[in-house]
């Protein structure tokens, strides 16, 4: 119980930092893809972007994101488990991993093919380590060697709450609505190309930061919850023992009377 509660505060601490970094980068990312797919959207078909230029899928990439340790509840178990469902409807697909996390890695590397273990990344976690994974996700893309590539990841919604969520990174995907979209006039210094040739890797680097950030943070509020749970359990069994407990002590003492009683009827009885 000790443990378990020492665990919770950790947790607890780590939580606080890891869901500021996720809410003051997610408008980031988001505005940044915003503002992409409106120049995509506007640019001309025949110069559109290699990370966007979709082709006859027979390789499929899936980056999970999980975590180094257990004692997280469902956290790792989840991802591990969409994975698997992930498997059986690309069956007829090539397939391999990218595990961001050692649990991910367990589960995978005996059953499928696994494209890297990047599972070190979270002993110093930076943009610019994360930006090194992707660039080669991206390099990989480029050349041919997987025609989509999806995260799968615990998005962070509160302490208590994680949804398991799977994204394709690439190649990157337009939004389909049905309402007119607004072009939006923008003036482009240098080249609207230029533009987007920087804009789409940086993004797509900001994405998979984004997913890894959103891991962390839903670790630590998945660990909260289980390490408090499970002090909750502790004392309970905790309780469970002393009641036990004290009434073995009291069978005890109550064998001692019955004996001593015993023994003085019988003496005087003699």
């Amino acid at each position: 119980m000790q443990i378990t509660r020492a665990m919770k505060m950790v947790s607890a601490a780590k939580l606080k930092k890891a869901q500021d970094a996720i809410v003051m980068l997610r408008p980031y990312s988001e505005k940044l893809q915003e503002l992409i797919q409106n120049v995509n959207s506007s640019s001309d078909p025949d110069q559109i972007s290699v990370y966007a230029q979709k082709r006859e899928v027979k390789r499929i990439l899936f980056i999970a994101v999980t975590s180094n340790r257990g004692l997280a509840g469902a956290f790792n178990s989840s991802i591990v488990k969409e994975l698997n469902a992930q498997f059986q409807n690309n069956s007829q697909y090539e397939v391999e991993v990218l595990s961001i996390g050692k649990k991910a890695f367990d589960a995978v590397r005996r059953s499928r093919t696994v494209y890297a273990n990047e599972s070190a990344i979270y002993d110093k976690l930076s943009f610019d380590a994360v930006s090194h994974v992707a660039e080669a996700v991206m390099d990989s893309f480029r050349e041919g060697k997987f025609d989509e590539v999806y995260l799968i990841y615990n998005k962070f919604v509160n302490a208590a709450t994680q949804e398991v969520t799977t994204e394709q990174l690439l190649p990157i995907s337009m939004p389909e609505t049905t309402e007119p979209q607004v072009e939006t006039d923008y003036i482009f210094e240098p080249s609207r190309a230029e533009i987007l040739d920087n804009l789409i890797p940086k993004s797509i680097k900001t994405q998979v930061f984004k997913a890894v950030l959103d891991s962390v943070a839903s670790e630590h509020g998945a660990r909260m919850t289980a390490m408090h749970k499970a002090t909750d359990n502790a004392q309970a069994l905790k309780n469970d023992l002393v009641i036990f407990y004290n009434k073995a002590r009291q069978a005890a003492i109550t064998n001692e009377i019955l004996e001593i009683v015993s023994g003085a009827e019988a003496l005087k009885n003699s």
